[in-house]
């Protein structure tokens, strides 16, 4: 596990002041860094949306340092979700439920639901008490773009732009959170996260799976997403050294993430091997992705994860990171 930092009264002041001025503050979750403002001042909230280039019918995620300031927020917390929240939070679980009528259409995307979760990252819970309020957050990068797990992530996407950034050391998940829609008899997973399938049921019985024509928009949902700037293609194990090979021939960069060694050399290949390990691939993905994105490369072959459950949300990062993508890498050797 990740050793979880806390913030100085010195940091954590300042935090809360800017949140209360309107500003905005990137602080760490166990999951990803966050965007965050006062999810009670509208003009902060836009600020979000500015700053990221997000959609404006892109639902935020409300943060709270626990689940009795719920009603604030839900008029409504079916059973399902209750049996939820007291099982997995604080953790990387999102609920979404019937929005209470002060919440801002600006945090729900105009919606009739509202996404909230309770993290577990120490800092994050000294940031929401010290505020006393709802974060709304997204994660703290450019709309679209991979998702920051260091504090180094944010200040590169942002610069000066951000001014607050809560440095907690390296987020422990890595990857955003489940998301879980409990508006309907039976509650629907919306975004795998680390909490699986199978936990979900553990708790609650049934949950269907993916968005069916009443689900609402959710964070992490557009086909095109997590991406880096790099091209990505998705290969099979099978292939990736015949790929890199070819590519890299003329002397063009190639970036490799892999689950294993290369079998041969490479000149002008950067290779990353991730391992096998589902938690730690989970944990290194949007770094090493970063890292291949600093690498001068044309592209990046990205080798495809297992289909079991484990990997469910690695893979439903790959997909979209690989279908931002523009039309031609699928036409390579």
């Amino acid at each position: 596990m990740v050793r979880a930092i806390r913030a100085t009264p010195q940091e954590l002041d300042a935090a809360v002041r800017a949140l209360r001025a309107g500003e905005l503050v990137a602080f760490p979750t166990e999951t990803v860094y966050g965007l965050g403002a006062n999810a009670q001042h509208a003009s902060a909230v836009q600020k979000i949306f500015v700053v990221k280039g997000r959609p404006a019918d892109h639902p935020l995620i409300v943060h709270l340092d626990s689940a009795r300031f719920l009603h604030r927020w839900a008029r409504a917390v079916p059973p399902a979700a209750a049996q939820l929240a007291e099982r997995f939070w604080p953790g990387p679980l999102t609920l979404v439920l019937p929005r209470a009528p002060e919440v801002l259409d600006l945090v729900t995307g105009g919606q009739d639901s509202v996404a909230v979760r309770v993290p577990a990252h120490p800092m994050a819970q000294q940031l929401l008490t010290a505020f006393g309020g709802g974060i709304a957050a997204p994660s703290a990068n450019r709309y679209g773009h991979v998702s920051p797990t260091r504090a180094e992530h944010v200040r590169e996407e942002f610069g000066t732009t951000v001014r607050v950034v809560l440095d907690g050391g390296e987020c422990q998940v890595g990857l955003e959170s489940t998301i879980v829609a409990c508006l309907g008899d039976v509650p629907r997973l919306l975004r795998p996260g680390q909490i699986t399938l199978a936990q979900l049921q553990g708790v609650v019985g049934d949950v269907a799976v993916g968005p069916d024509d009443a689900a609402p928009r959710v964070p992490g949902s557009a086909s095109a997403h997590y991406a880096p700037r790099t091209p990505l293609r998705l290969v099979a194990d099978g292939q990736i050294e015949r790929l890199a090979g070819e590519l890299s021939r003329d002397g063009t960069r190639v970036g490799v993430l892999a689950q294993r060694s290369p079998l041969g050399s490479f000149r002008h290949v950067t290779w990353v091997n991730a391992g096998v390990r589902p938690e730690n691939y989970a944990h290194d993905l949007y770094a090493n992705l970063r890292t291949l994105d600093k690498a001068g490369a044309a592209c990046l072959l990205v080798q495809e994860v297992p289909a079991d459950a484990r990997w469910d949300a690695v893979r439903d990062r790959l997909a979209r990171a690989a279908a931002a993508t523009p039309p031609g890498l699928d036409e390579l050797p």
